[in-house]
């Protein structure tokens, strides 16, 4: 591979830029809608110069890390100005609309596109918290267009190596947007809705790690994140449902000062912790 290119350079662009600028072999090209940050990440030396379009055609590889409406606005319109040599990976949080509608956009203009997930983040957004060792060890998911293509497989986990993730799994996109709805997407609810007690405002020196734990990912970007949401409504009201129903028994039991109910309650989940991560 001798030049990738990369749309959308916020803490996760960023991060693919500076972790592909390690292999000094590559040439690594950037797009922003806010052409500051393109500027700010050359002279980061992030990247190498800025993705036009006359450079997508001498692309191997193009990443897409912007929201899942900007990874089909910009596909769509730049599909005619791609080879058929180049893959293109987005990093969207869902999977399921993007694929529908980009598999069949890349089936006709000959080019290879492939649904992909980086699991790595931070809370905090944008270039600026952006690091090259971001994603070194963290799992990426991948969604092809076809399960059967053991060279496609082959090419992208030589194509995504620079970057230094620790593991590429394969999933369908059906099966992805279930799993981030519970992993990913329902944290975050929790934990933005959590903090809205009146009590937060007097924890001060009466919390430690679990707060710390559980209201790390309330400090979110809502413009995505909504967008995010909105996309995977119904595996998210799906986990949401589950969420409230456990939080109704916890309720009764304590309402009702039941104690045995309340122990096994709490007995329940921390095996089912044990039974899914671990001691």
């Amino acid at each position: 591979m001798k030049q990738v290119g990369i749309v959308g350079l916020g803490l996760i662009g960023g991060s693919l830029a500076k972790a592909y600028k390690r292999a000094e072999t590559i040439r690594v090209l950037g797009d922003d809608k806010d052409r500051s940050i393109v500027d700010f990440a050359l002279l980061a030396q992030a990247i190498d110069g800025a993705l036009t379009d006359d450079e997508l055609a001498g692309c191997d590889l193009i990443l897409l890390a912007t929201y899942p409406q900007g990874v089909i606005d910009w596909l769509t319109e730049k599909a005619h100005l791609l080879p058929k040599t180049a893959t293109v990976v987005d990093c969207g949080g869902t999977k399921r609309r993007i694929c529908e509608e980009l598999f069949p956009l890349a089936a006709r203009y000959g080019f290879t596109f492939v649904g992909g997930h980086p699991m790595a983040g931070h809370h905090q957004s944008g270039f600026k918290y952006s690091r090259e060792d971001l994603f070194d060890g963290a799992p990426m998911v991948i969604v092809p267009p076809s399960f059967e293509d053991i060279h496609l497989y082959d090419k992208i986990d030589k194509l995504l190596k620079p970057v230094g993730f620790g593991r590429v799994s394969v999933i369908t996109a059906d099966q992805h947007d279930e799993i981030i709805a519970f992993s990913s997407q329902m944290a975050h609810v929790v934990s933005n809705a959590f903090i809205k007690s009146p009590t937060a405002l007097k924890h001060r020196g009466f919390s430690a790690g679990s707060y710390q734990d559980l209201t790390r990912v309330a400090w979110l970007n809502p413009d995505m994140w909504a967008e995010l949401f909105l996309e995977n409504r119904e595996d998210l009201l799906k986990e949401i449902d589950y969420f409230l129903s456990s939080m109704g028994q916890y309720r009764a039991a304590i309402e009702s000062g039941d104690k045995a109910g309340l122990r096994a309650l709490l007995d329940e989940g921390r095996l089912r912790k044990r039974e899914v991560d671990g001691p």
